[in-house]
């Protein structure tokens, strides 16, 4: 290898190196064995925090209503245990909160079983409820809390 080769792969970054050396990178979802497009494919960004938001949003309410307007800071924490409780039942249910649902994205398992079982949903739920996990994302967008349970977000 030359220097122009060396600096060129510098300047283009480490993907386009990838790439001249053969890696295929391919579609989110590929190395999953999921579509590009339509359902089953990876669930966009987008999509996934506005349901977040949506179910944050809804956690928020009704957190609100069980304390019927007390003190407004425990509220917050109250819509924490609300949304983690929300997760874990409709996510081990049905495969999807109800902004999921709303945006048309589902929880499903990795090893073809469709939904996840209950054990793998709490451990996915106990890692969304700390954040960081979620926040860590591999190139097909799966969080983290997603990897160590071996689920994915698809649309649906």
């Amino acid at each position: 290898m030359d220097n122009r080769e060396a600096i060129g792969s510098w300047l283009s970054g480490p993907r386009a190196a990838a790439e001249e050396m053969g890696a295929d990178f391919g579609h989110r979802g590929k190395r999953l064995g999921l579509p590009e497009d339509g359902p089953g494919a990876i669930a966009p960004v987008g999509r996934r925090v506005g349901a977040l938001f949506i179910d944050w949003a809804l956690s928020a309410l009704i957190a609100y209503g069980l304390l019927a307007g007390r003190r407004l800071e425990a509220t917050n924490n109250w819509a924490l245990v609300v949304f983690l409780v929300m997760s874990l039942l409709t996510v081990g249910t049905i495969g999807s909160t109800p902004g999921k649902r709303l945006l048309r994205l589902r929880v499903v398992s990795l090893d073809g079983l469709g939904k996840l079982p209950v054990w793998r949903t709490a451990v996915r739920t106990v890692l969304l409820g700390l954040a960081i996990p979620a926040l860590v994302w591999d190139r097909d967008n799966r969080g983290l809390h997603d990897r160590l349970s071996g689920s994915v977000q698809v649309r649906i």
